[in-house]
């Protein structure tokens, strides 16, 4: 669980479906913004529906937010809105479903479902889940509406030969 903003939920108290709002409030998003390296976090909601799911639980649903950044052209702080879905399974360490590290040769699946979470404890952290995947929006060389990263490459330096031809040229 993050010390910013935490909403714990019991795995062993899921047995039907619940939907959520979750709105951090205004200390609670400058602490998510100063661990993840933001200038501040204007804005923050996720609307959440936990399901159980095997001997866990399923969390799907939607965050958004208006991060405010620093331009990595011009240095400026500005202010963006950011949105994501969120679909994550967890279940309790010891469960069939929680595939420990496999041995031998890993297939890789892009079109598979991601393995549940393992959770070591009884209790999830909702707003971590949250927050995660608000990191994974973030572009961390965002760039301000409007500006544009100019580069002149430096003059190329004449070469020897460069240079005795043009002394030869302007010679007498």
């Amino acid at each position: 669980m993050t010390e910013a903003w935490t909403t714990p939920v019991r795995l062993s108290e899921m047995r039907d479906t619940r939907r959520l709002r979750l709105e951090p409030d205004a200390v609670e998003r400058a602490k998510v913004a100063k661990t993840l390296g933001l200038e501040s976090l204007p804005a923050l909601t996720a609307d959440l529906t936990l399901k159980p799911w095997m001997d866990g639980v399923e969390i799907t649903g939607r965050f958004e937010a208006v991060v405010e950044q620093l331009c990595a052209v011009s240095a400026e702080p500005f202010e963006h809105p950011l949105a994501g879905d969120i679909d994550v399974r967890v279940v309790p360490a010891g469960s069939p479903q929680a595939d420990e590290a496999p041995s031998g040769e890993l297939e890789l699946d892009l079109d598979a479902p991601d393995p549940p979470d393992i959770s070591e404890t009884d209790a999830i952290d909702l707003s971590a889940y949250v927050v995660e995947h608000l990191a994974l929006e973030i572009n961390p060389f965002a760039r301000k509406p409007g500006v544009e990263f100019a580069y002149e490459p430096p003059p190329e330096p004449d070469s020897p030969f460069a240079v005795l031809k043009k002394l030869k040229d302007d010679g007498p």
